[in-house]
């Protein structure tokens, strides 16, 4: 699949979908230019709010200007068919509904007791953002079908495997993979503390998105997993990163993504206050209530972008560790790269099933995505994820059915959900949530509730 350029077309033509946040795109944007063989590149900006459109563009503009990206240019459109036309790469990366609607999704739950840190991935918000966002991103993917078949979609935007396994159900022949950055930066992470370069590091690492298995990390020969093992009971570790450190002392392996995201999708760290006190020292990403909406509710937005635009916050045009520049990279040069990738399984994890969505090691070459089959992650791994695969499965079917049953269906089997209320109470918040939602969700959702069920109490 390498992209060669014809003297019609001298330049790469890469479009991202969501290009007004306040910070992905131009990170991506110096990532991307920071190749000498990728600065004769036009970037088509998509949006659907015209004032972050319009700062993203001057925040590109000024990185072409600081970098000296003199072949390098832009586009800005509200209508992403348009911006498709013969495009080389789409990288998707959107928020639907808005800070209201991740307030709604965390504030509801939280008055059942469910008590969110970030909830986009799994648990009551995450299968919200499923229900909302799906539908738009099976869109896009017809899209992309129909108007450059040849591309490759990079989608980041959570939640990463409910998304990518509904898309691929819907549009099977879309050539796509799913980015994080969480094993790069779990893997760089335990490097650093244990003194070594990652660069000299071997591993093995396998699972689903947010919950991948480090099974293998080796230093010139050295099994460095004892090591690892006996840092998570380090005090001071342990606290700074509280519910990963108890997978490890538990389970003897290291997983992906920050305590705050690996304490939700599980039915021992959040059961209640007192746990989340334990559990959640600090707060924060190590699992603080509601920390997402910090994160999210960013009234500054405006001056924020103006100050990146004016060049008063520069953007670092050193390469990240994103894996979206490298991809491109070897798609158009032939240069070969190994990322982790999330793709449908297919038999590349032999222990989960065929048709969910795995985190797996890819090669990229100048013909396309490799993944690499894993083959049997150690049995209590693949059953934590399970868990996981089986609240994803329903979560994409009541997105693509627009149907409140199977969305009660999905909240019940949610390891956090399910561990604090009974289903019930699971099934009037579901109830609240699908109101709630109602101005964000599809057109189709109009109309259809949740069927109430008599509460019955024993004597």
């Amino acid at each position: 699949m390498i992209v060669a350029f014809s003297s019609a077309r001298s330049q790469l033509k890469i479009v991202i979908i969501g290009a007004g946040s306040l910070e992905f795109s131009s990170r991506l944007t110096a990532d991307v230019l920071s190749y000498p063989a990728l600065t004769h590149t036009h970037f088509a900006l998509v949006d659907t709010n015209a004032e972050r459109l319009d700062f993203a563009g001057q925040i590109v503009g000024q990185i072409f200007q600081q970098g000296g990206y003199e072949h390098a240019t832009y586009s800005l459109h509200s209508d992403r068919r348009e911006a498709l036309v013969d495009a080389d790469f789409v990288i998707t990366s959107i928020l639907i509904g808005g800070f209201p609607a991740i307030e709604s999704e965390i504030d509801i739950p939280k008055r059942f007791g469910v008590c969110q840190a970030i909830g986009d991935t799994l648990t009551p918000g995450g299968i919200m953002r499923c229900l909302r966002t799906l539908p738009v991103q099976i869109e896009i993917a017809r899209d992309v079908r129909d108007l450059c078949p040849s591309a490759l979609l990079l989608n980041y935007t959570n939640p990463m495997s409910m998304l990518c396994w509904g898309m691929k159900n819907s549009v099977p022949d879309i050539n796509m993979v799913g980015l994080c950055h969480s094993v790069q930066s779990t893997t760089e992470q335990w490097a650093s503390r244990l003194g070594h370069d990652l660069r000299d590091v071997e591993f093995s690492c396998a699972g689903i998105n947010h919950q991948a298995w480090i099974t293998r990390f080796e230093v010139k020969g050295k099994d460095c997993l004892p090591e690892i093992r006996a840092l998570a009971e380090d005090d001071k570790l342990w606290r700074s990163d509280t519910s990963r450190m108890e997978y490890i002392k538990h389970f003897g392996f290291p997983v992906t993504e920050a305590s705050g995201h690996n304490s939700e999708y599980s039915p021992w760290f959040r059961k209640n206050p007192e746990k989340i006190e334990r559990y959640s020292p600090g707060g924060g990403w190590n699992g603080g209530p509601g920390f997402i909406k910090t994160l999210y509710n960013r009234p500054d937005w405006r001056e924020t972008m103006a100050k990146m635009a004016r060049w008063e916050t520069p953007i670092n045009l050193e390469r990240s560790i994103e894996y979206g520049s490298q991809i491109i990279h070897a798609v158009t040069t032939g240069a070969s790269e190994v990322i982790f990738g999330n793709v449908i399984n297919e038999g590349l994890i032999d222990n989960l099933p065929r048709d969910a969505c795995v985190e797996v090691a890819c090669k990229i070459t100048e013909t396309g995505v490799f993944p690499e089959p894993y083959g049997r992650l150690p049995e209590h791994l693949a059953g934590i994820n399970s868990n996981q695969i089986n609240t994803q499965r329903l979560a994409v079917l009541a997105a693509t059915e627009a149907s409140p049953e199977l969305a009660f269906q999905a909240m019940a089997l949610d390891p956090l959900t399910s561990t604090v209320l009974d289903l019930d109470e699971i099934r009037k918040l579901t109830t609240e949530l699908l109101v709630a939602h109602q101005p964000y969700l599809p057109e189709i959702w109009r109309g259809r509730s949740l069927a109430p069920k008599p509460v019955l109490y024993s004597v």
